[in-house]
């Protein structure tokens, strides 16, 4: 190899080689720093672009949940409503049973009318006021729920709404309903009977619905965490594995600093051939 003062190719090599552990070296340290192998597109384009889509998945799964957690909030609010609706029912139908006894006087009969009329006006806040977020199920017209079921909005879950107002379809009792004679409490005794049912079909709907809701955010909390897990695995640095590394490289760094040195010291060799 010729001896030259103009090109010291030791030198050269020597700094390629300290350069290159030197990019390594802040490679290493910026994954440690961050956690993650794959921090921007510039670290490695494809497996980035897959990640960011799938973390653009994970976000748009909080608003899923969030949907199926107001639904079901919205329906169990409307099955404690019909709950107590079923139960003034039964306690209207003693009532009505009561006062349809021919033996009964006439001022038992206007307390038991009291009472029954009491319990009639209750059954109505009830419903009126079994509201969660602006939304009320089981009022006259009430909204039905369709929570999210999907990333893209393209499936939802729907929840039929249940009217329980006074004289509706299932509580057949009307708004001012009374028990005051034998025969208005004999005929109301049917009514409140088959209100009573109707209800009863009505809750177990609303049930069904509030179930499907549950079971749907458990699925999506296990999607969410899945999906998360996945990304991990894709971008997350394995930190053990880059300690390691970075004892290495920087052994590797002062080793390659030492080296240039040398390589920097032979064209001063030369000067001793002009002694």
């Amino acid at each position: 190899m010729t001896n030259s003062v103009n090109t010291n190719v030791g030198a050269m090599v020597a700094l390629q080689n300290l350069n290159a552990t030197n990019n390594d070296l802040q490679t290493t340290q910026a994954r440690i720093n961050t956690g993650k192998k794959i921090n921007n597109a510039k670290d490695n384009g494809a497996v980035w672009a897959i990640a960011q889509n799938q973390r653009a998945t994970s976000q748009s799964l909080n608003a899923v949940r969030e949907s199926l957690q107001r639904g079901q909030s919205t329906v169990d609010v409307a099955i404690s409503a019909g709950e107590t609706v079923s139960d003034l029912l039964l306690q209207m139908k003693e009532k009505a049973l009561a006062s349809a006894d021919a033996s009964l006087d006439t001022n038992s009969r206007t307390a038991l009318n009291a009472d029954f009329k009491a319990l009639r006006d209750q059954l109505g806040k009830a419903v009126s006021n079994a509201e969660f977020n602006g939304i009320n199920m089981v009022k006259a017209g009430g909204t039905t729920i369709a929570a999210l079921a999907n990333s893209d909005a393209t499936s939802k879950i729907t929840v039929a709404a249940q009217s329980l107002a006074l004289g509706g379809a299932n509580v057949t009792v009307a708004a001012a309903g009374s028990i005051g004679t034998i025969t208005t409490a004999t005929a109301m005794i049917a009514t409140v009977n088959a209100s009573i049912v109707n209800v009863s079909t009505a809750l177990s709907q609303l049930g069904t619905g509030s179930k499907s809701l549950g079971s749907h955010l458990d699925f999506i909390n296990k999607l969410q965490d899945s999906i998360d897990a996945g990304v991990g695995n894709l971008v997350d640095a394995d930190l053990a594995k880059e300690s390691a590394k970075l004892q290495a490289l920087q052994t590797k760094q002062q080793l390659g600093v030492q080296a240039l040195g040398i390589a920097n010291q032979s064209s001063s060799i030369l000067l001793g051939l002009f002694r």
